[in-house]
């Protein structure tokens, strides 16, 4: 039975002391970046860069730091000695360098990785200021807030997560899906990327930025209603209220915070940060049911295992269920039921705890006849494994108790220590980081019968009786695998198949680029990864196979590989890839019917141009005849991108 209180121990503590020291917190969004590049195994020198942008209130102790070490210098410079103004210049990778294997190591000698975080920080931070993000009304008139129509209320268009369109919903046949053209272009600020799931009602589009912006917009002009700014970026979708809670928008920050908006005026509601442990985010949309909402947490402490100076480990994953309309906590469910204890010391000094890990980067499934809510988990962070990572979790909708749990990879604890020279805090032995980034997807086969399915990263995909407490059905290899290979953010079903995109991303190394904040970009092979997959979903037996796309050879940043989530509407199957072209397949045949290039300048209908690329994360939305997409993933190597995409028959 998973614990059911907030966990506050002294574990807890000391997993966070050394970050509490510099009284700041990491950007979460670097950090990520961080795992997942070191997690490929590249020169650790090159991407250490990446977690060491720090926010800008952490400038204060790297000014201090500065003073006691660099100062006497670079604050007289002379000959061979450069001015700090010089050194700000330099990219935060060529400083890291200096100070770890060039002519600084002597002066860095006895900082904390965290202090040489803060260090480099403030002498050479990534990205500069935060750019403001607009909030401005832009729609002249209010317009009908429609309540009949279709509509796409959070990740999924119902809580069995299939990603399923109906025909009446979608206003889409297949037979013109290929006359698709665009309508309108939204620009999502400055920002890198645009994953968040798109949602749709009422005649209002709802979407996140990486910058923390949410807007409302209108579905036929792409105007702005409203506009709000979270404390945090927002990497999920939004998720619509329901009943006595119509008008509200709830959605979740990557400083795991949660918010309540009124729909009709974007003002806020409530706020509440029901999590504790300092290194928790937010990947996962919430998912609302009869007046709740339950919100799964992830966290970044995956990657804070790679510094020598951190405790590790001591997050567990979690399902938080809130009143929905006053955000009140009626009660946490842990996925790993222990809490964390003191195993000893670390190779490299620090103290060791255990278990942790199994966070949930996806949102919940429900099941309504049997009162249960599903979630797929994470790798353990430390040893010892638990039976709960990387497995299919039913959990008690009214007290959040473990009911059972299904495990598809086992012994798999691994940290971003473990692709460190010094393997740091690295569990003995490693696990291969096959976690689930998709969220169980509750199907009908017939009968009494039904199914939980899924696909993982490990390149399997599986499909569980949610009747029998998990009892494997079959089992089906879809895709090689690996730590950016397999299935990612989501696949869908029809009640006939289940379609799942290939990603097997891979990244071959890195090169100089002077456009980007780090002074290099990730190269990733052009060759290997994509495709689409349809399975039998009562045997699992693969009934076609896409082939996936081609990257011209004249086009930069590109892979095949398709790790966005699909969405189904009858007839067809849409599937976003990181060359950046959004695809239409037969769900018959898998023949594509429609082909769009996102990786492109578009004019927009809120000021400058912006411009499409790689495809990740977030799929589309399909509601009353209109398809709605965000394009741009500049994380692994894709083409970044800021742009939100309206598509209708009628086009613009």
């Amino acid at each position: 039975m998973l614990a059911q209180h907030r966990y506050h121990g002294s574990n807890a503590a000391n997993g966070v002391r050394p970050l509490l020291r510099l009284g700041t917190s990491l950007a979460l969004e670097q950090l990520f970046l961080f795992a997942r590049i070191l997690r490929m195994s590249l020169l650790f020198p090159v991407v250490m860069t990446l977690l060491l942008a720090l926010p800008a209130h952490a400038a204060d102790d790297g000014a201090a730091l500065y003073r006691d070490h660099c100062a006497s210098c670079h604050d007289h410079p002379r000959e061979r000695i450069p001015p700090l103004s010089a050194i700000k210049a330099m990219t935060p990778a060529a400083v890291y360098s200096s100070l770890t294997s060039g002519s600084m190591r002597s002066q860095a000698q006895g900082l904390s990785m965290t202090q040489m975080f803060a260090l480099i920080a403030y002498i050479a931070p990534v990205g500069g200021t935060e750019s403001p993000v607009a909030l401005e009304r832009t729609c002249k008139e209010d317009g009908p807030h429609r309540t009949a129509g279709g509509a796409w209320v959070g990740w999924s268009t119902s809580p069995t997560n299939a990603r399923f369109q109906d025909a009446a919903a979608a206003g889409l046949a297949v037979q013109d899906v290929p006359r698709l053209k665009l309508k309108w272009a939204f620009n999502l600020g400055a920002v890198s990327m645009a994953r968040a799931q798109p949602v749709v009602a009422g005649g209002r589009v709802l979407i996140a930025t990486a910058a923390g912006a949410v807007y409302a917009l209108d579905v036929s002009t792409g105007c702005t209603y409203w506009g709000f700014k979270a404390e945090a970026g927002v990497r999920s979708a939004v998720t619509l209220g329901a009943g006595a809670d119509a008008g509200a928008v709830y959605f979740g920050d990557e400083r795991a915070n949660v918010y309540a908006l009124d729909a009709a005026t974007g003002k806020l509601i409530w706020k509440v940060h029901p999590a504790t442990h300092l290194a928790a985010t937010i990947t996962a949309t919430p998912r609302y049911y009869r007046g709740k909402l339950y919100q799964p947490f992830s966290s970044a402490e995956e990657v804070l295992a790679a510094s020598p100076a951190y405790d590790c480990c001591t997050f567990r994953g979690s399902v938080v269920a809130l009143e929905a309309a006053s955000g009140r906590k009626l009660w946490e469910g842990f996925t790993i039921g222990e809490e964390p204890r003191l195993l000893g010391k670390s190779a490299s000094g620090g103290q060791s705890y255990g278990p942790s890990g199994a966070g949930i980067w996806s949102t919940p499934t429900i099941d309504e006849q049997l009162g249960v809510l599903y979630v797929a988990t994470g790798d353990n962070y430390s040893a010892p494994a638990t039976a709960t990572s990387d497995a299919v979790l039913a959990m008690d909708l009214k007290t959040g108790a473990l009911l059972w749990s299904s495990q598809l990879t086992d012994k798999d604890a691994y940290n971003v220590g473990c692709s460190t020279p010094q393997r740091t805090h690295c569990p003995q032995p490693a696990g291969p980081d096959f976690d689930f980034g998709q969220p169980p997807i509750l199907v009908h086969l017939g009968g009494a019968s039904r199914a939980l399915v899924i696909a993982q990263k490990s390149g399997m995909a599986h499909a569980l009786d949610p009747d029998r407490k998990g009892r494997i059905l079959w089992q089906t290899r879809v895709a090689h695998g690996g730590m950016l290979g397999g299935s990612q953010w989501g696949s869908g079903a029809d009640g006939e198949k289940l379609y799942v995109a290939v990603s097997d991303l891979t990244i071959t190394g890195a090169a100089s680029d002077a456009t980007s904040p780090q002074g290099f970009r990730l190269t990733i092979d052009p060759s290997i990864g994509g495709g689409l997959q349809a399975l039998d979903l009562r045997t699992g037996k693969i009934l076609w196979s896409a082939q996936p796309g081609h990257c011209a050879p004249d086009r930069a940043q590109c892979s095949p590989a398709q790790s966005a989530a699909v969405t189904v509407i009858p007839g067809a199957v849409f599937s976003g890839s990181v060359d950046g072209h959004l695809r239409a397949y037969s769900t018959q045949t898998g023949q594509v019917l429609w082909d769009f290039d996102t990786e492109r300048e578009v004019p927009t209908v809120n000021g400058k141009p912006a411009h499409g690329g790689a495809m990740d994360g977030g799929g589309p939305a399909v509601v009353d005849g209109m398809v709605f997409v965000g394009s741009g993933y500049g994380q692994w190597g894709g083409a970044p991108g800021n742009v939100l995409l309206a598509f209708s028959l009628d086009g613009a």
